[in-house]
């Protein structure tokens, strides 16, 4: 039988995911610093193509350990080649082949067992290679009873029992799988054709296979921790070593941040010292992957630390933009329609699936926020008039249903006061979920947000984790850049004394 690819989604998707990073890499080496000049800072080093290239292969291989450690979720999957295409005809063909030769074989007079036992070899390897190091007495079992020669020699002189063999493989298989693998085994049992219950049985195998590849990484998670770490640091470093300015973007964002904090304090009490509260480095630090869920991705070259999670920062980013609509609309739904469908069971959750689903394209071009807004305050006047009739209420005037559409289609502008108010919240609740994460305790949720609270939880936590394992690769690199901007020169210094004399 032709082998399945042992390649599988998560770890099968490497092999893309360590293209796009090279390429990524490519191109930031062919970059300049954001100003367009390399730093005169750094000194200026010949690096020869295979180094970059060699550099370049290096950081793509850290790929799947960093999605095992950043994504908690995160499983192999068996690879389905879509509907169609050559590699599912392909596959489909061989296999039809090989089933049809066995077929052929086993119904010949005496029967052939070539390709049967074949399938036998292959069923041992795979078997052998799920066992655990204290399934010894499975494995001595499966060596004899699985013992090629001697069924070669039984195949050969007629007396090879294949149905006795087959319900010995189930009986093994049964002892080693998942209990979710159950029904699938008690299935093969019923098969009583040769041809069809070896399909069923390497069917059974392939998700075994998986099943074992997940419990490895469950297993094995926790004292990836440490290794993963340091492996793409020193990763980093070697490719820092090679391209001078890897940082500049890095330094930039951070650089930028610092500014923005500085122009928030100048009018605060704090002000008068040189590192008030905010400018601490743990405050600069969160602040800034912050900004990474406000990022402009079409302008704005990413931050190198974070370039690898770029697309998770980036859906993180679309994720709690919906969320502040969502949040904008049922507030402003509430707070128009008054204490009448405060305590009525059941309505906010209709109210939010409805705008929910109105919402979910909102990131993609074809998608239209004027008409969208515009069908839910239509939709929504509908179910909150159907809602205070069932229960006794007043009908839903017309001047009301007027108020609450145009509030809801205001809402389109980045400035509108109820949207600007519930980003704010949410980017509190952010911030505050990677200042409280070292406590491993979520913070309380601002006003307004409690029907979102799942859907809010879900991303801090998600959000803290990334932003979290990001610190621990990086925090040597953020730390002296930090170091750099945060402490001034000694030139700087002089200088602000020299002013501060001339203005006394």
């Amino acid at each position: 039988m032709p082998k399945e690819d042992d390649h599988h989604e998560g770890a099968g998707d490497e092999g893309s995911k360590e293209e796009g990073v090279e390429e990524t890499v490519r191109k930031r080496v062919r970059e300049n610093s954001p100003s367009g000049h390399t730093p005169q800072a750094s000194t200026p080093q010949f690096v020869s193509v295979e180094e970059l290239m060699e550099t370049a292969k290096g950081v793509s291989n850290m790929t799947l350990a960093h999605e095992i450690m950043v994504d908690q979720a995160f499983q192999v999957k068996p690879v389905v080649h879509p509907e169609g295409s050559w590699e599912r005809r392909f596959k489909e063909v061989m296999h039809k082949a090989f089933w049809d030769t066995l077929d052929k074989q086993l119904k010949e007079d005496p029967p052939s067992y070539q390709h049967a036992i074949k399938l036998l070899a292959e069923i041992k390897e795979i078997l052998l290679s799920l066992f655990l190091p204290n399934h010894g007495r499975l494995r001595s079992s499966i060596n004899e009873v699985l013992d090629l020669p001697l069924i070669q020699q039984q195949a050969e002189n007629g007396a090879l029992n294949i149905d006795k063999l087959s319900k010995f493989i189930i009986e093994i298989m049964g002892s080693l799988c998942a209990p979710c693998r159950d029904l699938d085994i008690n299935k093969l049992k019923e098969i009583t054709d040769i041809v069809p219950l070896f399909k069923a049985i390497f069917s059974v195998l392939d998700l075994m296979k998986v099943d074992m590849a997940n419990f490895a990484l469950s297993s094995i998670r926790p004292h990836l921790m440490q290794q993963s770490v340091e492996y793409e640091r020193s990763k980093f470093q070697e490719f820092l070593e090679k391209q001078p300015n890897a940082l500049d973007y890095t330094e930039k964002w951070l650089q930028d941040t610092v500014n923005h904090l500085r122009e928030a304090d100048q009018d605060s009490p704090s002000a008068a010292s040189s590192n008030p509260p905010s400018l601490l480095p743990l405050s600069v630090h969160n602040q800034a992957y912050l900004r990474l869920l406000k990022w402009d991705h079409a302008s704005d070259p990413f931050p190198e630390t974070v370039l690898m999670d770029q697309v998770r920062f980036q859906e993180m980013q679309q994720k709690a933009d919906r969320l502040v609509l969502l949040s904008s609309v049922l507030l402003i739904v509430y707070t128009t329609t008054g204490e009448a469908i405060s305590g009525l069971p059941g309505l906010m959750d209709t109210l939010k699936t409805t705008v929910n689903v109105m919402l979910t394209d909102m990131h993609k071009e074809s998608f239209s926020a004027q008409e969208a807004l515009a069908t839910i305050g239509e939709k929504l006047c509908v179910e909150l008039s159907q809602c205070l009739s069932q229960h006794g209420y007043s009908p839903f005037s017309a001047d009301r249903k007027s108020i609450l559409k145009g509030q809801i289609s205001a809402t389109i502008q980045p400035d509108n006061t109820v949207r600007k108010l519930m980003d704010s919240r949410v980017q509190t609740y952010l911030l505050a979920s990677l200042e409280s994460s070292q406590h491993k305790a979520l913070p309380h949720l601002p006003g307004g947000l409690a029907p979102l609270s799942r859907e809010l939880k879900e991303l801090a936590v998600q959000f803290s984790c990334l932003v979290n394992f990001n610190k621990l690769v990086f925090s040597p690199f953020y730390q002296k850049i930090l170091q750099n901007i945060l402490t001034p020169s000694t030139e700087t210094e002089t200088q602000q004394s020299a002013d501060a004399e001339a203005r006394v």
